[in-house]
């Protein structure tokens, strides 16, 4: 994974922290990248950035030109399956947090 190239803000920032459990890593990982490449095809998709610890505790940032386009995704119907299988599956816990960007500055 590397860094999201996003525009000039303002865009807004999904935040997803996560405690996986140990069920299912294969059903998971396909999952995963599966819904990976659906968020891309979005309309307002703007990047994601992602990491996981061997405890599996991870955080998703995924990056979104509005609102709007992070509601249209929410609704999708491949991503409420997940979400559902989320929490009957895979998370021991999660957080989701929606916020907007108003500033970037990084090292290069």
């Amino acid at each position: 994974m590397s860094f999201a190239s996003t525009p000039k803000p303002p865009y807004y920032v999904v935040t997803f922290a996560s405690q996986r459990s140990d069920s299912n890593p294969e059903e998971y990982n396909a999952i995963g990248e599966k819904l990976d490449s659906l968020a891309r095809e979005q309309p307002g998709f703007l990047g994601v950035e992602s990491t996981r610890d061997s405890s599996g505790f991870g955080i998703t940032l995924s990056y979104w030109k509005d609102r709007q386009s992070i509601i249209n995704w929410k609704q999708n119907a491949d991503h409420l399956v997940a979400q559902q299988l989320g929490k009957e599956r895979f998370y021991e816990n999660f957080t989701t947090r929606i916020a907007k960007v108003e500033r970037e500055y990084s090292l290069k």
